[in-house]
């Protein structure tokens, strides 16, 4: 960032004590992440909060988990944009130039840690929730629904503010010269698993899975000939996941310059006496908060109703009037209402019925 004098790590006598130890790599983009920052805070926010309201109305209006997930992950990077941004780059850094008190700057710290890894981590569920939609349709139907989503967000949430408090120790890589100790090293490697490492590898894998899944079920549709309104579901529910998938690469690409200059910093050369790494860990912080504002435009590409709730939102449409129940409530009154023998005769339909039909039907 930029190069201003940090009064709350050094004290006057370290600074007297060790001259040349403490001299700080120069920032080379000078008044550019500034710029970069601001016009990210001016232009995410508003189209997040724009992401909110169709989001929440699409959830109000198919009662679908998946809306769900997607409104607790719009939240997070909202969150983040405010505490990591707003308040760690702007404010400290550019308006205050970081002279205030050390436990505040902790604890916005803290803070900015648990909002980064909520962001994260609320795609977990929702990619998990795809999983089970796609591969075991039936499953779905019973554990799938918004209440239950809304408790998995809580616990998320909750696990994610609990993970930012040890990060209260961390750090700060700019302007701390001394070599990084065993606690540096424990919250380093802690950070980059929460944030990267293990999330990646649960996209990897389900993502995988999901993707061997659609080439089967083409290869069975190519076979087996079938007609043209279950190609067009199929294609439905290939944009369906394509949205995902997009969600998670974009994750993957624009975090991975930064966990690398982390470890580069841990174990070959320090940010704040090489301008190189300075740089270099600069333009990735830049990158990864990116990624806090592009989903709006991946759920615009990819889906029909979302780029209609968008529209009705700006056009200061109403929602609708009537909002369908949601699966399980029509679920328990149509067993409450219909006798056994009828129940056994929707069961034997219900067996009947394509997997792929069933699960085109629940992901799209």
């Amino acid at each position: 960032m930029i190069s201003w004098h940090n009064g709350t790590v050094l004290s006057h006598q370290e600074e007297k004590d060790s001259t040349e130890e403490y001299r700080r790599s120069e920032c080379v983009l000078g008044y550019i992440p500034v710029v970069y920052y601001s016009t990210l805070l001016c232009v995410g926010v508003p189209v997040n909060i724009l992401t909110l309201v169709a989001l929440s109305r699409l959830a109000a209006r198919t009662q679908k988990a998946l809306y769900v997930y997607l409104l607790a992950l719009t939240g997070s990077d909202i969150l983040s944009q405010l505490f990591i941004i707003f308040v760690g780059f702007l404010l400290e850094t550019a308006v205050f130039h970081r002279d205030v008190p050390v436990v505040l700057l902790r604890s916005v710290s803290a803070l900015e840690f648990a909002a980064n890894h909520a962001s994260i981590w609320a795609t977990v569920p929702l990619t998990i929730d795809r999983y089970v939609a796609l591969c075991h349709p039936l499953l779905h139907l019973q554990i799938s629904y918004p209440a239950r989503a809304r408790r998995i967000i809580i616990v998320v949430l909750t696990l994610a503010l609990a993970s930012g408090v040890p990060f209260f120790w961390w750090s700060d890589m700019w302007r701390v010269s001394r070599p990084p100790n065993t606690l540096d090293s424990v919250l380093i490697w802690a950070h980059v698993t929460i944030i990267y490492f293990l999330p990646c590898s649960i996209f990897l894998v389900l993502n995988s899975l999901i993707v061997l899944r659609l080439r089967r079920r083409r290869l069975q549709q190519r076979c087996q000939e079938e007609g043209r309104q279950q190609r067009a579901a199929a294609g439905r529910l290939g944009k369906t996941t394509a949205m995902l998938l997009a969600i998670t690469s974009v994750f993957a690409v624009l975090w991975a310059p930064r966990t690398a200059v982390v470890l580069y910093h841990l174990y070959v050369s320090s940010v704040h006496r090489d301008w190189r790494v300075h740089l270099a860990y600069d333009l990735a912080n830049m990158l990864a908060m990116l990624n806090t504002a592009v989903n709006f435009f991946l759920y615009c590409f990819v889906s029909k109703s979302f780029r209609g709730a968008v529209k009705d939102v700006l056009l200061l449409r109403g929602a609708s009037l009537h909002t369908p129940r949601s699966y399980h409530h029509r679920h328990a009154s149509a067993n409450t209402s219909n006798s056994s023998l009828s129940s056994s005769t929707k069961r034997s339909h219900r067996d009947a019925t394509p997997l792929s039909a069933l699960s085109t039907d629940i992901i799209t």
